[in-house]
């Protein structure tokens, strides 16, 4: 039975290996899980090897990590023939997922609990024992709501060492998760400044007649130095650059005492799930901005910060507002600006700059990609 179980899991990984598709692994939704296999007793105990039943309960706290309680029957015989024994497991797991958004999801899992044999006949009386228990799994979502499961478990019961073995197949059902936003009121499509992007979406209202936009009715910035391609006189200016209001590089030591009537500098960085550290490779364009604020000591800055949408929107622009800090600190401690200079602001998933349906759209929008401002006083 065991090499047939096993058999069943290689041939379910490898029919739907190949599969791909968007995020299936949702925080917050529940899911039931009937399950059967087969259970391998340790050889020196005095139960045969025999078929496994069972229910999983679970919960995906975020991506990756969830938890999950089991509840397994095996009916089983004494090797000695002295009658038949009713086996009853039940378990707390932890799961922690990798690649949670492709269709096929391996996993481990590991966790505690008990186990608990029902004598009918036979001299030993009912034993009720601790148990430890680790091992993986793969899950393959058919739909957002249904996916195919393997098990494999190795399970330490306190009983003498005993070190058993099971092996489950079962369907999933997930139901629950983040509420979906009620649709807006259906009005009439306005577009005051005739850009092609309605008021409601339009986060640049007012733009010149004829200056081409993006989706969001703001004007294109190709080179992305913060200054709108009608007024760039510089444009292909590099990545990181600062410039002046005509989008034009300013010197790095510029032999005015006073900084030009306005600078805009773009300023990205992309941060991991949930993280607000600031990765080195970021460290040199944060170096310029803090450059230029040495330079012109009259400047001000404002950082903005974004993140995906995974999660409430409440916790994303508390996020969002930890990243902006995380770098307005990082050019306070390690640059010497001073505080008041400085303002940090959390967007949360307010301003995506791709789509968040995608892994890598969601980690162009984790990110500080605010266009610094910096304004004489």
């Amino acid at each position: 039975m065991k090499k047939s179980l096993i058999t069943v899991c290689l041939v379910f990984s490898l029919a739907i290996l190949s599969s791909n598709a968007s995020a299936q692994i949702v925080p917050e939704k529940f899911s039931i899980t009937p399950v059967i296999g087969g259970y391998s007793f340790y050889h020196e105990t005095y139960f045969r090897d025999n078929p496994v039943v069972g229910l999983r309960a679970g919960y995906d706290i975020t991506e990756r990590w969830g938890v999950e309680g089991a509840f397994d029957y095996v009916p089983t015989t004494l090797k000695n023939g002295g009658g038949n024994v009713n086996v009853f497991g039940y378990r707390l797991d932890a799961l922690f997922h990798f690649m949670p958004q492709n269709r096929l999801v391996p996993y481990l899992a590991a966790g505690v609990g008990g186990t608990t044999s029902d004598k009918s006949a036979g001299s030993r009386s009912n034993e009720t024992d601790f148990l430890v228990n680790y091992g993986g799994g793969l899950k393959y979502f058919l739909t957002e709501a249904l996916a195919l499961r393997a098990d494999v478990r190795n399970l330490w019961v306190f009983d003498g060492g005993r070190n058993d073995w099971e092996y489950t197949v079962g369907l999933t059902y997930l139901f629950g998760g983040p509420k979906a936003k009620a649709a807006p009121a259906v009005a009439a499509v306005v577009d005051s400044d005739n850009d092609g992007v309605p008021d409601d979406q339009d986060r640049c209202p007012g733009t010149p007649s004829g200056v081409a936009v993006d989706r969001y009715g703001c004007p294109l910035d190709s080179d992305r130095d913060g200054v709108p391609d009608y007024l760039d006189k510089c444009p292909d200016t590099p990545k990181g650059t600062v410039v002046d209001k005509n989008g034009c590089p300013v010197p790095e030591k510029a032999p005015a005492a006073k900084a030009p009537e306005k600078i805009s500098v773009a300023l990205e960085i992309e941060f991991d799930t949930a993280k607000a550290d600031i990765k080195p490779k970021y460290h040199d364009k944060i170096k310029k901005v803090a450059d230029f604020m040495t330079t012109y000591p009259e400047t001000k800055a404002v950082i903005e910060g974004h993140t995906d949408n995974v999660g409430s929107d409440a916790s994303n622009r508390t996020l969002s507002t930890r990243r902006a800090e995380s770098v307005k600190k990082y050019l306070i401690e390690k640059f010497g600006i001073a505080p008041e200079r400085l303002t940090a602001k959390g967007y949360g998933p307010s301003k995506p700059i791709a789509d968040n349906a995608t892994a890598e759209g969601r980690q162009k929008n984790r990110r500080i990609n605010a266009v610094i401002e910096t304004v004489t006083r």
